[in-house]
């Protein structure tokens, strides 16, 4: 990762955030209670666990923004029990509460985000999912808003989202699976920007999967969609470890 983003780069991401969660809000703003205790596409989840994790998504990346400004270590969670507890109390409250809590975390969000001194984002952090620099924690908000709005199996999947958002996280997610020796050796093809990602493949062998990018970006991180990819040579999708 570039360690040297500038503020025009941050004020682009802060603005993309923004997008993101009026676009989220909009659709919960259209469910009803029942609709929210209804299944989510995670299993195991409501859609209102899936808004309760973005609210408290929200707030926990505070606390890192915190942390790259103050130099104190401000972890993102207590605990991952924490984490649980917290999503799991506001499930069940009314559609119009966990609109507003995601709107209002989002919002603290960004003013904190806004505040931070230009000096304060090259910092490292270090979340639940590893250490960064502060700048990345809008990549990551951006990243939990969009494809947990596709989670709550509304009116928004793989296909609304933004086409540079799907070339950068196709990177992104590609570079972190060809990290892990566990991953398939495999060549991404993208008809839709004509780009191509590389996981592993430093030979012929590698297995060529074909679609579009935003398809093959939700086959990556456990999501489906609604593209068909296409194997070279013929056969299923190889197996590949749970992202996140």
């Amino acid at each position: 990762m570039n360690e040297s983003r500038g503020p025009h780069a941050v004020d682009f991401m802060i603005e993309q955030n923004e997008a993101a969660i009026d676009r989220l809000v909009a659709s919960a703003s259209e469910m009803s209670d029942d609709q929210m205790r209804e299944p989510s596409l995670l299993p195991g989840w409501s859609r209102g666990h899936v808004l309760t994790h973005v609210a408290r998504n929200g707030d926990s990346l505070v606390n890192l923004l915190t942390w790259a400004e103050t130099g104190i270590e401000t972890p993102q969670y207590p605990s991952a029990e924490a984490r649980a507890t917290g999503i799991e109390a506001g499930a069940g409250r009314p559609a119009h509460e966990l609109t507003a809590d995601v709107a209002s975390s989002a919002k603290t969000f960004f003013a904190r985000a806004r505040a931070l001194p230009d000096e304060a984002w090259p910092a490292m952090v270090d979340g639940m999912r590893g250490a960064h620099p502060a700048w990345f924690v809008l990549n990551r908000r951006l990243f939990e808003v969009e494809v947990h709005h596709a989670d709550l199996g509304a009116n928004y999947g793989p296909q609304d989202w933004p086409d540079w958002f799907v070339s950068d996280e196709l990177y992104r997610v590609t570079g972190d699976y060809s990290q892990n020796p566990a991953s398939p050796a495999a060549v991404l093809n993208d008809v839709n920007s004509g780009r191509q990602y590389f996981m592993r493949a430093s030979d012929a062998s590698a297995t060529a999967i074909t679609g579009a990018g935003y398809a093959l970006l939700a086959w990556l991180i456990g999501r489906e969609s609604d593209a068909e990819l296409h194997v070279d040579p013929a056969g299923p999708l190889p197996d590949i470890p749970s992202y996140g």
